[in-house]
């Protein structure tokens, strides 16, 4: 794993669960934010944590900003500031800026000065978990796009001694089974006669619709 450099720019709980998740990965995390109750509490699970105003250009380029791989721009309630500051980072050099919107609007901002991705936090833990409370089976569902998505999903009883052959999920519900955690292993290349057990979770890919099918029958 590559060691990087991320500096994380607003520490709500998507910032702060990010900072610290990735501090906790070995990674070198500098968190910034402007309320100096935020920066105490997360200073001792990050490597650096800075009380400053990330929409002063001076504050941002003496932080040395420019020197970091990722930028993640966390401020998602106030756009304005969201897109001064995503414009600063890009403008100081920062190879790659990851940006926080509140609406597809935003989005469309944020990747109109330069944000390489922007991320949907609390609208992705909705689509989770109205997927789980739809199907208890469901532990993850990830969108890729309006049509395609990935989901996972345990294996049910009527699944449970027959192979990928016979469940013939590409004929049923047109998806592909790219994956199954079998006793906390994975399995990334699935074989058609490979059997279905109790608690086995199954990764799989397809379109939408085939997707909300399976989750009906699950």
């Amino acid at each position: 794993m590559d060691l990087k450099q991320f500096v994380v720019l607003g520490l709500g709980r998507f910032g702060s669960s990010l900072a610290r998740t990735l501090y906790g990965l070995g990674h070198d995390v500098l968190a910034v934010d402007k309320k100096e109750e935020a920066v105490q509490e997360i200073s001792e699970t990050v490597t650096h944590a800075v009380q400053a105003d990330a929409t002063d250009e001076n504050t941002l380029r003496s932080l040395g900003l420019r020197n970091f791989d990722v930028a993640i721009v966390a401020i998602g309630s106030n756009i304005q500031s969201s897109i001064l500051i995503s414009l600063i980072v890009k403008e100081l050099g920062v190879k790659h800026v990851v940006a926080k919107a509140q609406s597809e609007l935003h989005a469309k901002l944020l990747y109109k000065i330069g944000a390489d991705r922007v991320v949907f936090p609390e609208r992705d833990m909705g689509l989770r978990l109205a997927h789980n409370l739809v199907s208890s089976n469901v532990l993850d569902f990830i969108e890729l796009s309006s049509d395609y998505s990935i989901v996972e999903v345990v294996a049910l009883n009527e699944w449970q001694g027959k192979t990928l052959k016979d469940l013939n999920f590409r004929r049923k519900y047109g998806l592909n089974v790219i994956a199954i955690k079998h006793n906390g292993e994975m399995n990334v290349s699935p074989r058609a006669e490979d059997i279905i057990e109790e608690n086995d979770v199954l990764v799989v890919i397809g379109e939408n619709e085939g997707i909300t099918r399976l989750e009906n029958k699950a």
